[in-house]
């Protein structure tokens, strides 16, 4: 297995010291692999069957790396500005 080797700030090497239990490079080949699978996806639409099992392993998928649509976006602002339903108990929701 090949090897690599990062230069950080020294702040931020001081800052992931405090996290020692920490397997950085673990980290690092699991977000590597999020980024390769996701420019694939971008190109392909589509996913290996490979690729599909660590998204499912990891709870993570492509599409949760895409930005929200306008419409979506207008939608959100919406409701944020809507009056809010006042309920008495869990029952009124389903009236």
């Amino acid at each position: 297995m090949a090897s690599v080797t990062l230069s950080l700030p020294e702040k931020l090497k001081t800052e992931l010291e405090h996290f020692d239990w920490v397997n950085w490079s673990s980290v690092a080949r699991l977000e590597l692999r999020k980024k390769r699978i996701f420019e694939e996806y971008i190109k392909t639409g589509e996913l290996s069957d490979n690729d599909w099992k660590f998204c499912e392993e990891t709870d993570w998928h492509p599409v949760d790396e895409l930005p929200l649509k306008g419409g979506f976006l207008k939608e959100l602002e919406k409701a944020k500005r809507e009056k809010p339903i006042k309920l008495r108990s869990a029952e009124d929701i389903f009236q």
